[in-house]
């Protein structure tokens, strides 16, 4: 049986915090009860990166972090405290940079390169789209930002910290201008049969050595090459003629979305995608973790972005054969009503799915539908919009490939060759952008695609004919019609094709536009979450869930906070409060906009909501993350054209909100209140998510109060220093609450649940707690934990003791309170003031 965790912690590794850092830290983590380090990408990435996920070296290990010694050093510690390692890869890209050795080859060689078949590139126009440009090209190369140079790799272009380099093919063209200058016969007649020999161009390898010696050890060859260079340096139809000798196309950045001829992250260019289904590939990428794993440094593996593969199952498949069954988790983005693939074979996902569970267990559904939303549409209206619009702005190139793919497959189908390109890929638009789930998979999933395609038809209404969508809806299905049965795998790859996008389009169209668009209630806007919605019971769907995952993934992983989230689970914690008084979270909305007035209704709750959750915050974190949050939005300013103007304005109101001592004065007094009951639900969610099936996963710091945002804030370095102070002198209960604004009292909760997880019972059974709070069983352990806690008191008042008068909990027996060391006892149901009798929350076992 392989490695299974018990309670992860994520750290995110970069140059500040290494190898070194983390072995530091491995006894605190694993005295509060930490089994396993979830880490960030170790692999070699670019130059200067702060979080891994762009490696140019699948060889070698992030030099910023520590070397191989000082990694067997903190696996060597981990391994002391009976810890593990889960380590975060990244099958899907890498970033395309000249320190990527396999990219720099196809840059330089093209079809020649052993590398061709490494990246996901479409080579119909022979050239790699390089969008890299400031400006259109044109004027990039005549005002000579464009330069050659050389040395002991060869000749190549540099674009301010960009470097690209020269094929073999046109080092002629630079070097026959030094042969001209030579003064020495010799070495010019050495230098024209070096490059006019054609074994010797195709060798680049050869090539460039023998330039560099020459380079080295003639002067006059190196002043002829230095004349050489300088001449073409001034000279803008020489530089555009060797240009255009390249197997790449310099390009305006701006062009990108609509010719991008390479897959990339999401919209991110200087991420290209791999070919991770090509053996090779797969070899290549994955020697360095293998080794690893069989060396017993990695104990577990997290899949980054496991939607972006062309075949996800046969990839985990592949994997699993490799590793002989191991610990695996994916991410992979569940929409409410989805179910991981069962085909997958992995431990679970990495908990997005739990984490919008957990959060409307803190909502009240009533208050939520009260609640002010800023004149925006319905949910569901904003996300196809939304995702309509990213299309448009950010992938038309993708889509248009697609599209061009599909009028091949119509032109082969006697009944489908007549539609319009225009229709199909009206049709195409309309299915996508009506995707309720991130993809669809070849054997799984086929009745969300039929929901998409009825919804798709719904929306389009008479703009798109009926026969187009279903033409559509049989190559989806790769159900081509008998008379073409033979096209059957071009739809297989089609499909393949249109899976990998859908999940950019709503990645991009919901969580980084719909979510900064509908502000009704922020902590629900996280991934795979449906802020939208309405008629619910948060408690039932708890539950429901529970149940699902003990008996189908118990070895899941149950997340609150990630280096992802839009916000820190405790600032989620206290934002969700606002939907208990909704009444009064409108009258303060009303107040605070007469004071100082918003640049708009929308961008105000967002403000105040951030205040809300983040409070304290400063003039400038507060902006940084208000320019993020616009721009991600694309309603007024984006970050492909910012408006200084808008921008400038919320940043205004911002900063004077937080010098109106009008403001201040009413804020600080309502968000106290709220702060209270916000301390409340995150000690009921770290229970919640401690004692829930599944593994829970802990990120860095959350271990006292987190009220970060989105990154880069939430990557700021951890105090760690005054976490392990803390740890060896918690007080008793009693004080720990009475001072819980400093974090202390969480420390403890999480302390407390990890160290009784161990005697949890696989089962999972639900109690009736009333509304106000939730309950349930995991064989020896009874879980209890309050929940709407503005209808149960007052601040500084706690739901103890007597605030649940003679509310009783269907539990009988003698139990013990892992909290306070308190047992209660009873004939019958027990009352809930005696099982909360002193503690706010509550863990018990049978005595």
């Amino acid at each position: 049986m392989y490695r299974v965790p018990a309670a992860t912690y994520r750290l995110q590794f970069n140059a500040q915090f290494t190898f070194a850092g983390a072995r530091r830290i491995a006894a605190y983590l694993a005295r509060l009860g930490i089994t396993d380090i979830y880490a960030s990408p170790i692999l070699k990435p670019r130059k200067g990166s702060t979080h891994g996920y762009d490696t140019v070296d699948a060889s070698a290990l992030n030099p910023d972090l520590g070397t191989d010694d000082d990694f067997t050093e903190l696996t060597g510690e981990l391994d002391r405290h009976g810890m593990g390692f889960l380590l975060d890869i990244v099958p899907n890209h890498m970033a395309a940079t000249h320190e990527n050795a396999w990219w720099a080859s196809v840059l330089e060689n093209g079809r020649q390169s052993r590398f061709l078949h490494f990246f996901d590139i479409d080579w119909r126009d022979e050239k790699v789209l390089l969008p890299i440009l400031g400006r259109p090209y044109g004027e990039t190369l005549e005002t000579f930002e464009i330069q050659l140079g050389f040395d002991a790799e060869g000749l190549f272009f540099t674009y301010f910290d960009k470097r690209l380099p020269l094929a073999a093919r046109s080092y002629a063209q630079v070097l026959r201008d030094c042969v001209d200058v030579l003064p020495t016969e010799g070495i010019a007649i050495e230098l024209r049969e070096l490059v006019e020999n054609e074994t010797v161009v195709a060798n680049s390898r050869f090539l460039k050595d023998t330039l560099w010696r020459m380079h080295e050890e003639s002067a006059e060859f190196r002043d002829a090459l230095q004349q050489a260079i300088a001449r073409l340096n001034r000279d803008a139809d020489a530089l555009d003629r060797l240009l255009d000798a390249q197997w790449y196309r310099l390009a305006y950045w701006r062009i990108a979305s609509e010719t991008i001829n390479y897959r990339r992250f999401f919209d991110v260019t200087d991420l290209v995608g791999l070919c991770i289904e090509n053996p090779e590939v797969f070899e290549a990428r994955n020697k360095r973790i293998l080794e690893w794993i069989l060396d017993g440094k990695v104990t577990g593996l997290r899949i980054d972005h496991i939607d972006g593969l062309y075949d996800p199952g046969a990839y985990l498949a592949k994997l699993q054969h490799r590793l002989g069954e191991f610990y695996v988790v994916v991410e992979k983005i569940l929409a409410r009503d989805e179910t991981l693939p069962p085909s997958f074979r992995v431990a679970g996902t990495t908990g997005y799915d739990f984490m919008d569970t957990l959060n409307a267990v803190f909502v009240d559904p009533a208050g939520l539908a009260k609640l002010p939303a800023g004149n925006t549409p319905p949910f569901d209206d904003v996300v196809y919009e939304r995702k309509k619009q990213v299309i448009q702005e950010l992938f038309s190139g993708e889509m248009r490939a697609l599209n061009n793919h599909l009028v091949s497959l119509a032109v082969a189908d006697r009944n489908a060759r007549d539609f319009a390109p225009s229709e199909l890929l009206a049709a195409l638009i309309e299915i996508t952008a009506c995707m309720p789930v991130y993809r669809t998979y070849a054997d799984f999933g086929q009745d969300f695609l039929r929901r998409a395609i009825e919804e798709a038809r719904r929306r389009a209404g008479n703009s798109v004919d009926a026969r187009v969508f279903r033409f559509l809806e049989l190559v989806l299905f790769v159900e081509p019609p008998s008379y073409i049965a033979g096209e059957r795998e071009r739809w297989q790859h089609f499909l393949a094709r249109w899976q990998q996008f859908t999940g950019r389009v709503m990645a991009k169209g919901v969580e980084d536009t719909a979510f900064y668009n509908f502000n009704r209630l922020v902590s629900l806007n996280e991934v795979g979450g449906d802020p939208g919605r309405t008629d619910f019971d948060p408690v039932a769907e708890f539950h429901a869930r529970n149940v699902r995952i003990a008996r189908d993934w118990p070895l899941t992983l149950n997340a609150t906070s990630t280096h992802d989230t839009k916000r820190a689970e405790d600032v989620r914690a206290r934002i969700s409060v606002l939907s208990e008084i909704p009444d009064e979270w409108a009258r303060m909305v009303r107040r605070w906009s007469k004071l100082v007035p918003p640049p708009d209704p929308n961008a105000a709750l967002l403000v105040y909501q951030t205040l809300i959750g983040a409070w304290p915050i400063d003039a400038q974190r507060l902006t940084q993350y208000l320019e993020k949050a616009a721009r991600e939005a694309k309603t007024h300013t984006s970050w492909i054209t910012p408006n200084d103007e808008y921008e400038s304005a919320l940043k205004n109101f911002a900063t004077s909100l937080l010098s109106s001592d009008a403001f201040l004065k009413s804020f600080t007094r309502f968000q106290k209140r709220i702060a209270f009951h916000g301390f409340l639900n995150s000690l009921a969610q770290v229970v919640l998510k401690s004692m829930s099936p599944g593994i829970p996963d802990f990120y860095q710091g959350t271990e006292l109060w987190d009220f970060s945002l989105v990154d880069p804030d939430n990557r700021r370095p951890i105090d760690y220093a005054a976490r392990m102070a803390m740890i060896d002198d918690l007080p008793d209960p009693p004080t720990l609450l009475r001072h819980w604004p400093d974090g202390r009292v969480k420390m403890f909760v999480t302390m407390r649940c990890l160290a009784t997880r161990a005697r949890l019972g696989p089962e999972y059974t639900a109690l009736d707690a009333g509304p106000n709070a939730i309950a349930f069983t995991r064989g020896p352990v009874a879980i209890v934990v309050p929940r709407l806690t503005t209808q149960l008191v007052k601040p500084p008042h706690l739901p103890v003791g007597e605030t649940w008068a003679d509310r009783t909990l269907p539990l009988r027996g003698k139990w013990r309170n892992v909290f306070t060391g308190r047992e209660v006892e009873g004939a019958g149901d027990l009352l809930m003031r005696n099982v909360l009798e002193s503690f706010p929350v509550g863990v018990l076992e049978e005595a």
